[in-house]
């Protein structure tokens, strides 16, 4: 049971999405924590850098077992999340935030592009 009234709002609001806005918010999070990662690496704070990594390959994760395999998109799809996750355990063992931030224009790509759908109402 949630007793943070913070917590209760978020599992409603995380509740009442469509999986469309769902998919959305999930790619945001995954912006978010690249975007954490990189500054805990480069202020050396590797511990928090692993956990906004980890986070990261959660979401990717969470994604890839979303996909229906009966769209042409989602073995495309598919494909990428497999290379994020590559290159999520590349960084982190590493701590480079070179690779962080070749990552960040895909999620922020992907995010677009299923914003643009939402407001098509695809």
């Amino acid at each position: 049971m949630l007793n943070n009234p913070y917590q209760k709002y978020m599992q409603q609001s995380v509740s009442t999405m469509t999986p469309l806005q769902l998919v959305i918010a999930l790619y945001d999070k995954a912006e978010q924590e690249l975007q954490k990662a990189i500054y805990y690496i480069e202020n050396k704070d590797y511990a928090n850098a692993n956990n906004s990594i980890i986070k990261v390959q959660n979401i990717v994760s969470t994604l890839d077992a979303s996909l229906k395999m009966k769209y042409e998109i989602s073995e495309n799809l598919a494909s990428l999340y497999a290379y994020f996750k590559e290159r999520l355990i590349q960084a982190n063992i590493k701590k480079d935030t070179e690779i962080l931030k070749e990552l960040m224009p895909f999620f922020k790509e992907l995010k677009e592009s299923f914003e643009e759908i939402s407001r098509k109402g695809l």
